[in-house]
């Protein structure tokens, strides 16, 4: 069960963001990722409990920030439900969609465990639907995903194989790249893996 910390910050001015304290594990149904936000001063901000099935749909998603809460699966495409910080209203959401977005890596690694690419295939088209900070409000968002290539690295515990992940907004023409070890984000704009306690699952 891989468990550490990533640093977020601003990927333009790099404004530190604060942290993410994870840990994350496949089983028998999937995979679950379980995190807590904080400040760059340490005060919790809010959290992230994201459950995969086999095939890297979300069938469970629950955020917390700032006072509003969002629970949704894939159902229909996507749904959700979005409440406010007094809990009097909630509203649904419905879209067509493959899965969700934010910017927990988690949804990095869930993406990339949904579309399950090969070096040198075509990118691939992914409908998902973003909860932006802080307020977890909801955007639905096209990006395209490639896997340039998987190189193995040997460490103390083995080889561990990295993804190289080229990842384009189709709205804004904007790239960059990502990289993931089973279901750790080794690196990402704006997220930087700062401690990992136990090395990175394999999928099977």
């Amino acid at each position: 069960m891989p468990r550490g910390r990533y640093s977020l910050h601003d990927p333009h001015d790099h404004t530190p963001l604060g942290e993410e304290h994870f840990h994350c594990a496949p089983g028998p149904s999937g995979w679950r990722y379980v995190s807590q936000r904080t400040t760059p001063s340490g005060e919790h901000t809010g959290s992230v409990d994201l459950a995969l099935d086999e095939l890297g749909r979300p069938i469970r998603l629950e955020l917390h920030a700032a006072g509003w809460q969002v629970r949704g699966a894939a159902l229909d495409g996507v749904t959700w439900v979005r409440t406010d910080p007094a809990g009097t209203h909630a509203a649904e959401g419905n879209v067509r969609a493959h899965a969700f977005t934010g910017t927990s890596p988690a949804f990095l690694v869930a993406t990339a465990r949904l579309l399950r690419l090969a070096p040198g295939d075509p990118a691939v088209r992914v409908r998902l639907v973003a909860f932006t900070d802080p307020v977890l409000a909801p955007r639905t968002v096209d990006r395209s995903w490639a896997l340039v290539k998987s190189e193995a690295h040997g460490t103390d515990n083995g080889p561990l194989t990295v993804d190289e992940y080229r990842i384009g907004c189709l709205d804004t023409g904007e790239q960059y790249t990502v990289h993931i070890a089973g279901d750790v984000v080794l690196a990402a704009p704006g997220i930087e893996l700062e401690d990992l306690e136990t090395p990175p699952s394999h999928f099977t």
